[in-house]
């Protein structure tokens, strides 16, 4: 039995690495590709396990990063109520609990400069599977996460800007606030009059 489970694992075990190693920066640095909304490979489960222990970290812990206590997140009919009032752009953040490259990704709200910026958006964050119709909102290049947008104080998509990187436009570095804050820099040159 135990033979019969080490060969499936292993090849899941591969593929996931497989996946998470391409190289789609510019200049050939490897950088991971976001994940697909709808998971692509199951996982191979021992059995008795329940699936859902495996591959979905707790409930909660993914309100654990974020930064939520310097960063002022909002949800998303709240937020735009908001960027209308104080005439902010919007930086809306579209993410799952059971994507690993959100949780690296919630790390880059930590540095100091990112948070020091985000005071100058209303910052928005949205569980992709919690709120699917405002996430098919947002899919000019496809439904992965993590995908970050910045939006006119209006509401409007400014699509032109994304990350430095030639597919999956919306996917900004997980482990750099580099990108992000380039973006967010960029946002605040061309949305706010």
């Amino acid at each position: 039995m135990r033979d019969a489970l080490i060969l499936p694992l292993a090849l899941t075990f591969a593929a996931a690495l497989t996946a998470c190693g391409r190289s789609d920066a510019p200049g050939g640095g490897a950088q991971p590709e976001p994940a697909a909304v709808t998971p692509a490979v199951t996982p191979v489960v021992a059995q008795g396990a329940p699936p859902a222990a495996l591959a979905r970290p707790p409930e909660g812990a993914a309100a654990e990063t974020w930064n939520a206590a310097q960063i002022d997140w909002q949800p998303y009919d709240a937020g735009l109520a908001r960027a209308r009032a104080q005439n902010k752009p919007l930086c809306l953040v579209l993410y799952t609990n059971w994507c690993p490259h959100c949780r690296n990704y919630s790390r880059v709200f930590d540095d100091a400069q990112v948070v020091e910026r985000a005071r100058s958006f209303v910052m928005v964050r949205a569980n992709a599977d919690e709120e699917p119709a405002l996430a098919g909102k947002f899919v000019p290049d496809g439904g992965y996460v993590p995908r970050t947008f910045f939006l006119a104080p209006d509401g409007t998509l400014d699509p032109e800007i994304h990350a430095p990187r030639p597919k999956f436009l919306y996917f900004y570095d997980e482990r750099s606030p580099a990108g992000l804050l380039g973006g967010m820099g960029e946002a605040l040159r061309k949305l706010v009059r």
